[in-house]
């Protein structure tokens, strides 16, 4: 169904590094950076732009919006979340999701991954020695920091640092300004290799979806959608948080 078709990467933030080394072979596509485009418009990181919609509704958005700006048919995007891990709660958690989206089939197919790889953090900093220590905590240089005038502040934000000199240029000349700084790590995936990964590991899930067929119809992205607890016990008859039945 996709061997020999250009695939759109709906991506301002060079994610084409985690799909293409994956979809090019193992689904025999071609793919192709969707240009100009701007997902910010959906939401950002930092904040300035608030996502207003669930990460599937965002993933449809992105993908039919950039299949109408061009002449393409196939295309793929991804959409991440960071916060607290929903079960293992004092840890930091990273959510991707990708979707594969063919208009030439209507066909949308999505996959999703839960890893707690990740540097997501922040926090006020008040001298170089602190900056210095969290710095090292979250991996920079090789992955980013931002800085801000305050938590929730827009006054000013500086994104994508990975020099030290401009670090703690930007650090003092802000703390100058406003009395305090808060520092977080930049999620954007270029300037983040470990949410790359997580990226590339929801691609992997992807193809796997992918590549399982729908045994009536050959159509590819069978998989299970919904599962129904409650499978009686053998002895008492009683509900049990047991798998009753899968819904696929």
């Amino acid at each position: 169904m996709f061997k020999g078709r250009k695939l759109l990467i709906a991506s301002m933030h060079c994610k084409e590094r985690a799909f293409a080394p994956l979809l090019e072979p193992k689904l025999g596509v071609t793919c192709v950076t969707a240009k100009n485009f701007d997902t910010d418009v959906f939401g950002t990181f930092s904040g300035e732009v608030p996502r207003r919609d669930v990460p599937m509704e965002i993933l449809r958005k992105k993908c039919r919006n950039a299949i109408e700006q061009s002449d393409m048919d196939l295309v793929i995007a991804s959409e991440g979340s960071f916060g607290p891990h929903p079960t293992l709660m004092m840890i930091p958690a990273n959510e991707e999701w990708v979707m594969l989206f063919d208009r030439k089939n209507d066909l949308e197919i999505s996959a999703r991954v839960l890893s707690t790889s990740t540097n997501f953090d922040g926090r006020y900093i008040n001298d170089l020695e602190a900056l210095h220590h969290f710095a090292a905590a979250v991996h920079f240089p090789t992955h980013a920091l931002i800085l801000r005038n305050s938590k929730e502040g827009n006054e000013e934000i500086i994104k994508g640092i990975t020099d030290l000199a401009a670090l703690i240029s930007h650090f003092e000349s802000m703390k100058a300004k406003y009395g305090k700084v808060f520092a977080e790590t930049d999620m954007r995936a270029m300037h983040n290799p470990t949410r790359m990964k997580v990226i590339a590991a929801a691609t992997e899930q992807l193809i796997q979806k992918i590549n399982h067929a729908c045994p009536a119809c050959t159509t590819p992205g069978f998989d299970v959608v919904k599962v129904e607890t409650g499978l009686l016990c053998a002895h008492c008859g009683m509900p049990t948080k047991a798998i009753k039945k899968n819904n696929v």
